[in-house]
């Protein structure tokens, strides 16, 4: 079993024993957003996440004259 795996049984236990814990969590998440799930993906996917990024940051430095 990986790491991966250990954490989301204990997450899952977690939130059997305090499903109010689940509701803080996802509005968290909502707030911040969750930069596991756009990093989390294979190769093609960190690379149009980067290139976005470094897009995003080009633009924004244009636009700051």
């Amino acid at each position: 079993m990986n790491k991966g795996d250990e954490q989301e049984k204990r997450q899952n236990q977690e939130n059997k024993e305090n499903p109010m814990g689940n509701l803080g969590d996802a509005i968290n998440r909502s707030m911040s957003g969750d930069m596991r799930a756009l990093t989390g993906g294979g190769c093609l996917t960190k690379i149009f996440t980067v290139v976005i990024a470094i897009a995003g940051i080009l633009i924004l430095s244009r636009c700051s004259y």
